[in-house]
């Protein structure tokens, strides 16, 4: 009789639910979700939209919302129905990064809270990119044992 690690009981007893494709399902729309919003809330108050464009100095700002809603819209939709899941996790990764040193740098900012609150929202971002790299990582490797 075998017996098994603490660890891989644990993981026998966890994955028949963390390991089904509906959890899968909800981990991709959680990395998601703010995008989601964002893409929605921008097509639906386009001016709100315009005015973030501008406030960061992105110009032509129509041509530059249009163009976010479009990536934040169908890059989603591309990780969540799984076709080219790949190409919407590394497109939703890079926009985060370029969104986030274009918005949150925080070492511009003098000492203080402003500055904490931005440097901690700077790193969450880049954890938000990692995940979705681990997602275009784990889609091409699952293609290639496919």
């Amino acid at each position: 009789m075998t017996s098994l690690s603490l660890e891989n009981r644990l993981a026998v007893m966890a994955r028949p639910v963390f390991g089904s494709a509906a959890m899968r399902f909800v981990a991709y729309l959680g990395l998601c979700a703010a995008y989601l919003q964002g893409g929605l809330v921008k097509l639906t108050h386009f001016s709100g939209a315009l005015g973030e464009m501008q406030h960061f100095g992105l110009a032509p700002a129509p041509l530059f919302a249009v163009l976010v809603i479009a990536l934040e819209l169908g890059a989603s939709a591309l990780v969540l129905i799984g076709r080219l899941r790949w190409l919407g996790a590394l497109a939703l990764g890079g926009f985060t990064l370029l969104a986030t040193f274009l918005a949150l740098r925080f070492w511009e900012l003098p000492a203080g809270q402003e500055r904490f609150m931005a440097a901690n929202a700077f790193f969450e971002h880049l954890g938000l990119a990692g995940g979705f790299l681990l997602v275009a990582w784990l889609d091409l490797r699952e293609k290639e044992y496919a």
